[in-house]
């Protein structure tokens, strides 16, 4: 007698080895080399936690099998195996058929996959449906540069570069919030090509220029980063492949009338730059609904300074904190929420608030214990709402 077993895999070819799904794993079920990220199929009990942190979605496959695929094999991978001729004598137990009684074993178990996932990260309900892995590293996407801008001062401590793509007539459906996967050319030590460095998208889904569909990147060079110096040193007219978009839930709700609390560092600001023009875009004149905190180390260092300080504040309410300003002490985007304790919790209370958090990882306990502190004054749990704008797709955290 057969038992089949569903198994869960990694695509090789849209994982960016980040290795985020391993950090999260709370059983240590995967595991990497120098090529592959793999899941021990003796170890994963599908918790689904490892889910919603993938940046690209190459963490959510699955397959059936007679006999699991060992972690050797795995790691041979250059693309996920189809899913192949699976001798099911077994009927499907309650548990693992569906409502219509005789639906195929096979895909029965594959939509069972996925259960247990409720409760982990979720777009918002109104937001536009993602297109996902459209462009892969084996089928990249050519991209031709229209422009690089600096947007941090000469002689600031950091190089933040806007950067513009034009993808030559060519589909590249990015929405506000999605990511792109680029590609540095050359190969590495074992000749492969270089595997995609993910960058958060900073224009609308209509394009850096309305209805243009061109799309914009917020870049900082990194010491020694491959990608980044790659990016930053581009020219008008080099070209660049590109993979993606990645990412299906750290979107921006369709509806004008959601508030949306966006709280950010650095280069985080790329999704809401995407996420404010869109709505400019959208309200014109109106009243905007967006609350941003907004944390650099001086105004000369932070990207967009000048465009952000000329938006109107029925637009975007505005908070850009210093933490390094001459003769002034230290301040961070935690601080100032908890100095904006009211206008925070007031938006907290209300249901039509999304929060959106994007930055370095160093911010996020800082910014929970913030929301945490103002929640308790109120008489709520933090936890409790966290998970409840959770499951409503209304709590998003990006980190890296």
């Amino acid at each position: 007698m057969s038992h089949p077993l569903k198994q869960h895999l990694i695509d090789p070819e849209i994982c960016i080895r980040c290795h985020t799904c391993e950090n999260t794993c709370p059983i240590q079920a995967i595991e990497h080399n120098d090529d592959n990220v793999v899941v021990d199929a003796s170890k994963c009990n599908f918790c689904m936690d490892c889910i919603p942190v993938c940046p690209t979605g190459s963490i959510d496959e699955w397959r059936v099998v007679e006999a699991p695929y060992s972690l050797e094999e795995q790691y041979e991978w250059d693309e996920l195996p189809e899913q192949g001729d699976v001798t099911l004598d077994d009927a499907p137990s309650d548990e693992q058929s569906n409502d219509e009684g005789d639906a195929d074993p096979v895909a029965a178990l594959l939509a069972e996959a996925h259960k247990g996932a409720g409760g982990k990260a979720r777009a918002p309900a109104s937001a536009a449906k993602p297109t996902i892995n459209l462009y892969n590293l084996s089928n990249a996407v050519e991209a031709v540069v229209q422009g690089n801008y600096r947007l941090t001062a000469e002689g600031a401590d950091t190089d933040v570069r806007h950067i513009i793509l034009d993808f030559q007539g060519k589909p590249f459906p990015v929405l506000e919030g999605q990511s792109l996967g680029i590609i540095a050319p050359g190969t590495n030590e074992k000749g492969r090509p270089h595997l995609p460095r993910l960058y958060s998208a900073s224009s609308p889904r209509d394009g850096e220029r309305p209805g243009y569909h061109n799309v914009s990147l917020t870049v900082k060079r990194d010491e020694g980063g491959l990608c980044s110096n790659f990016l930053c040193d581009l020219k008008k007219g080099d070209k660049v492949d590109v993979t993606g978009p990645f990412g299906a839930t750290f979107l921006m709700p369709s509806d004008p009338a959601a508030r949306l609390l966006m709280i950010c560092t650095g280069t985080g600001s790329a999704p809401m730059r995407a996420f404010t023009m869109a709505r400019e875009r959208t309200v014109g004149a109106r009243e905007g609904g967006m609350v941003m905190f907004f944390g650099a180390r001086t105004p000369d260092s932070l990207p967009y300074f000048g465009p952000l300080k000329k938006m109107p504040e029925k637009l975007l309410h505005k908070h850009l904190v210093f933490s390094r300003e001459p003769d002034q002490p230290k301040e961070y985007v935690q601080d100032r929420m908890r100095a904006e304790e009211e206008l925070v919790a007031e938006m907290l209370q209300d249901p039509n608030t999304y929060i959106y958090i994007c930055g370095l990882k160093a911010m996020e306990q800082g910014v929970e214990e913030a929301l945490n502190n103002i929640t308790e004054s109120t008489g709520e749990s933090w936890q409790a709402l966290r998970d409840t704008m959770r499951e409503d797709g209304r709590y998003h955290v990006e980190t890296y």
